[in-house]
């Protein structure tokens, strides 16, 4: 199965499972190996004619209300999904023009790195940029992905491509 298709069906069968006034809209699904994570639009708190202190106060509301109130539902609905999918479920919302995710999973990586490479993350940590050399990977994994995402987006759409015909190629 594709991962479009998996993505696919996890939205759909959340799609059927959630209540129907959680969301604004489509959910957002997106996988890998270890997560899912499932962001929808809540709606935004009226705040015409207010600061932008007020308005960032009132989503900020919203948002903790919103997941106060669907807290124990979510859990449930994430320990079904989890049983299905043999993946840890993070959720989050986009309220206004801000996006929150919930508690979310934190995978260990392991790597080798040479010389020059520890000494990249030796001098974040010594700027005070991060506070360890993990934290400084984490700070540069998340620098490439930021400069880095139509090159990503093409990359994947190339993986997607190549799933395709193996998939289409004669089975073993």
């Amino acid at each position: 199965m594709s991962k479009d298709d998996e993505v696919g069906r996890i939205r759909g069968w959340l799609t059927g499972r959630l209540p129907d006034d959680w969301f604004e809209g489509p959910l957002e699904v997106t996988i890998d190996r270890e997560e899912i994570t499932v962001v929808g639009r809540i709606a935004a708190p009226a705040t015409d004619d207010v600061s932008d202190v007020e308005r960032d106060a009132a989503v900020s509301g919203r948002i903790g209300a919103f997941r106060e109130s669907t807290r124990e539902r979510r859990i449930e609905i994430a320990r079904e999904l989890e049983h299905r999918s043999r993946r840890k479920v993070a959720w989050g919302v986009d309220c206004g023009d801000r996006r929150e995710l919930f508690t979310r999973l934190a995978a260990p990586v392991m790597t080798r790195l040479r010389q020059p490479e520890r000494q990249v993350l030796d001098t974040l940590v010594d700027a005070g940029v991060a506070r360890s050399r993990s934290e400084a990977l984490a700070w540069c994994v998340r620098l490439v992905s930021t400069n880095a995402d139509e090159w990503l987006a093409d990359l994947r759409q190339a993986l997607t491509h190549v799933e395709e015909v193996r998939a289409a190629g004669p089975t073993p």
